[in-house]
C-alpha cells in the first residue's frame, strides 16, 4: 500500500503543491468514485493527513463512500478556483483501503477535535477510508509554459512541459 507519508517521500513536489492547494481552500478538494451505473460522480470531501495516511472523511451513508465501498478507485482533486491555474492543481488517483483499527479511530477522532472543535469522540466508524495511492500530477505554469509533474509508485516525478 502507498501511504500518504510514502508518497511524499517518492514524489515531494506532487505532494508540496497537493497539501498548500489543499489548505489554501479549506481543505475542501473534488471526490470523483463510480456511481452503480458506472457513471462518474463528483463529490466535495474534506480530506484529512493523519498519522501516516492521507483520511477521505466524511458524513456517513453518502452517497461517495456507498460508491467507495462498492468500488475502491478515486480521483482526488484539488479545488480549483483560478482558470489560468496560477498556483497549480493536484490530482491524487488510487484506491481505498478500509482500516477497521479501533485505536486508530479513537486517536483520529480526538485529532479531529482537537484540530477543528468537531467532536465525533466515542462514535463508531461505519468506515475509514485512507487512500492507497497509484498516481498523481499536478499543473503549473512554469516560465509561462504548462509544466505537468507526473508520479507513478517506484518511478519518482516526471515533468512534461506543453
Amino acid at each position: 500500500m502507498t501511504t500518504w507519508s510514502t508518497f511524499a517521500d517518492e514524489a515531494p513536489h506532487i505532494a508540496t503543491l497537493f497539501t498548500k492547494r489543499h489548505q489554501a481552500t479549506g481543505n475542501l478538494c473534488m471526490l470523483g468514485t463510480l456511481r452503480s451505473d458506472g457513471f462518474p460522480r463528483i463529490s466535495p470531501v474534506e480530506p484529512r493527513f493523519f498519522e501516516e495516511h492521507l483520511v477521505i472523511s466524511g458524513m456517513p451513508g453518502t452517497t461517495k463512500f456507498r460508491d467507495l465501498a462498492r468500488d475502491p478507485r478515486f480521483c482526488l482533486h484539488t479545488a480549483t478556483v483560478d482558470t489560468h491555474v496560477s498556483e497549480g492543481d493536484a490530482k491524487l488517483f488510487g484506491t481505498v483501503v478500509d482500516l477497521p483499527d479501533k485505536d486508530l479511530h479513537v486517536r483520529f477522532a480526538q485529532a479531529l477535535f482537537d484540530d477543528t472543535g468537531f467532536d465525533i469522540r466515542g462514535r463508531e466508524f461505519d468506515h475509514f477510508y485512507v487512500a492507497d495511492l497509484t498516481g498523481a500530477s499536478t499543473v503549473e505554469l512554469i516560465d509561462n509554459k504548462l509544466g505537468i509533474t507526473i508520479w507513478k509508485p517506484g518511478e519518482g516525478e516526471r515533468v512534461v512541459h506543453k
